[in-house]
């Protein structure tokens, strides 16, 4: 049994600008392939007053997850998100994988974090 959905979005992404007590403020794409087969994966970001960026294209090994820092350049093979803009995302995969969506806020001397299961199809 294949576990999983080939096309997600995300329509929420944020990267706060700001950060505070040493805690870096980002997001981070959860991916979870649970089959038998490696699965190749492609990103594309999307802005509400810019073009997409993107692909960013990568492979997820056959029974691992991977854990996406959206702030990291090096994670997404030199792309870099802006801060404080509000974008969105959509994952495609040639084989079934699970998304789940994490922010870590943390400016202003607060500490929030959400997470939620991205729209998969």
């Amino acid at each position: 049994m294949e576990l999983g959905k080939r096309r997600w979005l995300v329509p929420d992404g944020f990267l706060p600008p700001e950060s505070s007590r040493g805690m870096v403020s980002h997001e981070c794409a959860c991916l979870l392939n649970a089959t038998d087969r490696q699965a190749r994966i492609r990103l594309v970001f999307f802005f509400e007053d810019r073009d997409p960026i993107g692909p960013v294209d990568l492979t997820l090994p056959a029974r691992r997850t991977r854990h996406l820092r959206l702030d990291d350049p090096t994670a997404l093979g030199g792309v870099e998100l802006p801060r404080g803009v509000p974008y969105a995302y959509a994952v495609e995969s040639d084989v079934p994988v699970v998304l789940q969506h994490s922010r870590l806020y943390t400016s202003r001397g607060a500490y929030a974090l959400f997470t939620t299961i991205a729209y998969g199809e």
